[in-house]
């Protein structure tokens, strides 16, 4: 198994394909300071609360779009303020949001983070994110055929309807000549059903290390093979895996066992919120541009998740384009 060490070049050599997100859409109230919940009505004083943009999907989108990609969201919110603020947002940073639908009875999904520097809390009330339809995201794709690029879809476990409908969207992309990823997310239910009729369907699968070991765990693959060797067994099923490790950057790898790694930037943590949707927005932007190199890829995965640790919520230090071009010519 080879390991290869990246390098920091830029290689845009194209006009950057569509990138088509699919998934979730809501706010989250992004809490910091003291913020482990003490019960019996004890009174806490935390130090900030951010009302931001939150939602995979809508995080990754936003990225992806500020990274100087042509980029739309196909999700669904509610006829209220909250619905209001996640387009406005949404728009903000460049996202098109044509593809948004707007509920009248169900409400725009909320999520409350407890946010330390080093780890993270959620609490999610779904609301609309998972009435979104397979069907729905296949009427988009189909009328976008035209020009196939990337398609991205986040937060499965939070969409019943469109994971149990997911294996047969992506297929037809596929056929129409899409680029198909994946992050899974979390499953609050901790059964990770279903990948097994995903993962033939999908080009990319990016995954944190601790889903990488419950993916594969679900799937039947032995608990006492290192990460690495996990990996390579879900690639054989399918897609590369793009695995987000944190602080120490992250790394790629093939169903061949040739491992890519590009380390992270060192920053001064504010808030995690989000930080893995942005590294899936580095590594999808980087191969909407046409960037060949698979090391340089990574690295711009990883450098637009560092970066975006430098401010509260998933999208207030987003990079943008500029930016993270000059910090991967340092």
């Amino acid at each position: 198994m080879t390991v290869t060490e990246t390098s920091s070049h830029l290689h845009r050599p194209m006009a950057p394909r569509p990138v088509i997100v699919v998934g979730d859409a809501n706010v989250d109230l992004v809490l910091r300071g003291d913020v482990v919940p003490r019960f019996d009505q004890a009174e806490q004083l935390a130090e900030s609360a951010d009302l931001v943009l939150g939602g995979s999907a809508s995080i990754a989108a936003a990225g992806v779009a500020r990274l100087g990609v042509p980029t739309s969201l196909v999700a669904r919110v509610g006829a209220d303020t909250f619905g209001t603020f996640t387009l406005d947002a949404l728009r903000a940073c460049g996202v098109d949001v044509a593809h948004v639908e707007t509920a009248d009875d169900d409400p725009t999904g909320v999520s409350v983070i407890l946010s330390t520097p080093q780890d993270r809390a959620i609490l999610t009330v779904p609301g609309t994110i998972p009435t979104l339809t397979g069907d729905r995201v296949t009427q988009v794709l189909d009328g976008l055929a035209g020009r196939p690029g990337l398609v991205h879809v986040a937060s499965y476990f939070l969409q019943p309807g469109l994971a149990l409908a997911l294996p047969d969207v992506l297929a037809r992309a596929k056929e129409q000549g899409w680029t198909t990823s994946l992050d899974t997310n979390w499953d609050p239910g901790e059964e990770w059903a279903g990948l097994d009729k995903v993962l033939p369907h999908l080009d990319l699968l990016l995954p944190n290390r601790n889903e990488l070991r419950a993916i594969a765990g679900a799937l039947g693959e032995p608990a006492d093979l290192d990460d690495v060797a996990l990996a390579v067994r879900i690639a054989r099923r399918g897609p590369r895996v793009i695995v987000k490790d944190g602080a120490d950057g992250g790394w790629s790898v093939g169903a061949d066992g040739d491992v890519v790694r590009a380390p992270g930037v060192p920053v001064a943590v504010v808030d995690t919120t989000g930080a893995g949707d942005s590294f899936d927005a580095g590594y999808l932007a980087a191969l909407a541009h046409g960037v060949p190199d698979e090391g340089t890829r990574v690295r711009w995965a990883t450098t637009a998740g560092s970066l975006s640790t430098l401010g509260p919520g998933g999208t207030g230090r987003q990079a943008t384009l500029g930016v993270l071009e000059q910090e991967l010519t340092r």
